[in-house]
């Protein structure tokens, strides 16, 4: 089963009367041929004074104020379009990392908005540590593009030393796990990296991981991932986890899923606006696994 060329034209049209431009562009960079240079200073929209991302990078706030979190994003972002060089990556990033790098040598999660400005309530108690998700993608950034700056020794410490203190926590986090990897594909510790990643297979393979009820609207979301979330290609590192039956199966749930307007839905969201941000952000993650696995009819 594909998703129709009626349907996929459906999911065009709602990424483009709908979502951010940031989605947008993303969306003409991996199906239409886009320039690059579209998604860069889509990204570099988010950006501040200070070198770090803010202004909604996730759409759960409206604050302007820079995030660790939205400046990976924004990391990520232009790392998938080939958009980052080692010269971006240490002048217009690594200067706003390393400002907020704790005395552990990780950079936090988030830090609690200082403003007034509308966002989820979890923002505002979130704790201001070091964190494994943020400082593990940009050490494996750093890594990707054999960068050796003397930030990365206390970082990687740090990174080696988190993945024992949490263990399978946070395994049925598919937006976490992803970041672990790139640190984990990139690294020069390539045995203690191997023992991780199947240490995570066997984690992920747990019961109770992969939510398995179909029926749940939460399927697929936050919290309740099926395969799809971990292997969104048969190139991830995760893909042999998965029978051929299971992928399968899902992604014809996924195509299923798919809304009357086009759009593939989330429960994000602060406010209608964001609902259908959000709901953009989801479309265009659809349409590239779907993409990935040949299945959207030409």
């Amino acid at each position: 089963m594909k998703l129709s060329k009626d349907k996929y034209l459906k999911a065009r049209d709602f990424i483009l009367t709908n979502a951010r431009m940031i989605e947008r562009r993303l969306f003409e960079f991996h199906f239409r041929n886009g320039d690059e240079n579209g998604v860069f200073h889509a990204v570099n929209a988010y950006r501040n004074s200070d070198g770090g991302f803010g202004h909604g990078m996730e759409p759960d706030t409206a604050s302007p104020e820079s995030q660790p979190l939205f400046s990976i994003m924004a990391l990520e972002t232009l790392d998938e379009v080939g958009c980052l060089t080692k010269e971006i990556i240490l002048k217009d990033f690594m200067p706003y990392f390393e400002s907020i790098t704790t005395e552990k040598g990780g950079v936090p999660w988030m830090f609690r908005p200082k403003s007034d400005y509308p966002c989820e309530g979890h923002f505002k108690t979130v704790k201001e540590w070091a964190a494994l998700s943020t400082t593990a993608p940009l050490l494996g950034v750093l890594e990707k593009y054999e960068i050796d700056i003397p930030w990365m020794k206390k970082a990687e410490e740090f990174v080696w030393s988190e993945f024992e203190r949490i263990q399978d926590k946070h395994v049925f986090c598919y937006l976490c796990v992803p970041r672990w990897l790139t640190f984990l594909t990139n690294t020069r510790s390539k045995e203690k990296a191997n023992k991780r990643i199947s240490n995570l297979k066997k984690w992920i393979s747990a019961d109770g991981i992969i939510c398995n009820d179909k029926s749940d609207d939460g399927w697929g979301l936050y919290g309740k991932p099926h395969s799809l979330n971990y292997a969104n290609s048969t190139e991830s590192v995760f893909y042999s986890m998965f029978n051929k039956e299971t992928i399968e199966s899902d992604l014809q749930t996924l195509i299923e899923k798919q809304k009357e307007d086009g759009r593939w839905d989330t429960w994000y969201g602060i406010s209608e606006g964001t609902k259908l941000e959000w709901a953009g952000i989801q479309t265009l993650w659809v349409l590239k696994t779907l993409k990935n696995y040949d299945k959207i009819e030409k």
